[in-house]
């Protein structure tokens, strides 16, 4: 059995992602790509010596993991719970505006339809399947995980996702992940990792590089509108 985090714990973690500087690195390498220091310097506003300082503290916190490739060092989340971490303080940082008339989340129209979520969908499209799995009881929540029906599995083996030979099968089948700029949840775990990847196959979406943005192609028009029973609606 695994025990409870402690307050200090939680405590420590916070404070690790609290300073703005690490935030921000942080929030660099939300959509899965493996950044430099030099890189992430820039994207905080820092110099490279600073950041090598931050990055050590996050190396030692396991919010991050480093790996050489050539001359290069690079760096990326240690794990998808820290992507979740973050997406979910994105949304919690957004709260206070929830009241006025600003649009939360990030302003990018394209972005706020589909971005990636270190490895999987996020934004408007990927809330939008998720709420039609949940309506058509496919996938039902609970406690923040997401567990498929028969009919559920059945569903994503004839869109070409078989979950019993996916990768990495100590990782939970779905976990449920608050989308930063829609305020419901979208699918994480091995389902939204297998998603996000068939509908590249697919060519339904395409990478923008160095950016989380996802651009739906007009294929991926037609087949996610297929796939949820209606035309696709705006975010």
């Amino acid at each position: 059995m695994t025990d409870l985090p402690t307050g200090n714990m939680i405590a420590q973690a916070a404070h690790l992602m609290g300073d703005p500087a690490r935030a921000n690195m942080l929030a660099a390498l939300i959509g899965g790509e493996a950044l430099t220091a030099g890189e992430l310097a820039s994207h905080a506003g820092i110099t490279p010596q600073t950041a090598s300082g931050h990055l050590a503290k996050l190396l030692d916190g396991r919010l991050v993991a480093a790996e050489r490739q050539g001359r290069h060092r690079y760096f990326r989340l240690a794990s998808p719970s820290v992507a979740q971490a973050l997406e979910g303080l994105m949304a919690l940082s957004q709260i206070p505006l929830a009241a006025s008339a600003k649009r939360r989340g990030p302003r990018d129209e394209a972005m706020r339809r589909a971005r990636t979520c270190y490895d999987h969908m996020a934004g408007h499209i990927a809330v939008e399947v998720t709420a039609m799995l949940e309506q058509r009881g496919l996938l039902h929540r609970s406690e923040g995980v997401g567990v498929l029906s028969d009919e559920g599995y059945r569903f994503f083996c004839d869109f070409g996702i078989d979950l019993a030979t996916t990768d990495r099968p100590k990782r939970p089948v779905c976990r449920m992940c608050l989308d930063w700029s829609e305020r419901r949840p979208h699918m994480a775990g091995r389902l939204g990792s297998a998603l996000l990847a068939r509908t590249i196959e697919l060519k339904w979406v395409l990478r923008t590089p160095s950016s989380r943005t996802l651009t739906i192609t007009p294929a991926g028009d037609r087949g996610f509108a297929d796939m949820l029973g209606r035309p696709l609606t705006p975010s």
